[in-house]
């Protein structure tokens, strides 16, 4: 099983955080700019568990080489239900540089919007270490 999906899985936040790289990229659904840094990479996943009802991974795909990892899942947020999948990129030390998330329907995108927009200000004191 993927280590990712096993931290999620767990609701393993710091598992969650040592697995990213101190560079990671993340690019999420509903915001226009990509994020960079491991501190609000890591905020922003601990802000997805605080929305996210009913999490569950449904399929895995991964590439031969073990680097790219495909995790699909379904979830609910704001009463929607959300059909997602987590694009992710491990670097050769193991450690996940690249991570984007998709969902779709749109209501549900922006039902996420909506929640993590309530969740941006912990999140950003978070990231900054308060």
């Amino acid at each position: 099983m993927n280590p990712f999906r096993r931290a999620v899985e767990a609701r393993d936040e710091q598992a969650l955080a040592d697995l990213l790289a101190e560079d990671v990229v993340f690019t999420s659904p509903v915001a226009f700019r990509p994020y960079e840094g491991k501190a609000i990479t890591a905020a922003i996943l601990r802000g997805v568990m605080r929305v996210f009802e009913d999490f569950s991974y449904t399929r895995e795909i991964s590439d031969p080489g073990g680097r790219d990892h495909a995790l699909v899942f379904t979830a609910t947020v704001g009463g929607r239900r959300v059909e997602g999948c987590d694009l992710l990129h491990f670097d050769e030390d193991g450690r996940i540089d690249y991570l984007t998330v998709m969902v779709r329907p749109l209501s549900a995108a922006q039902a996420l919007a909506e929640a993590m927009g309530t969740q941006f200000e912990r999140i950003s004191r978070e990231a900054a270490g308060h």
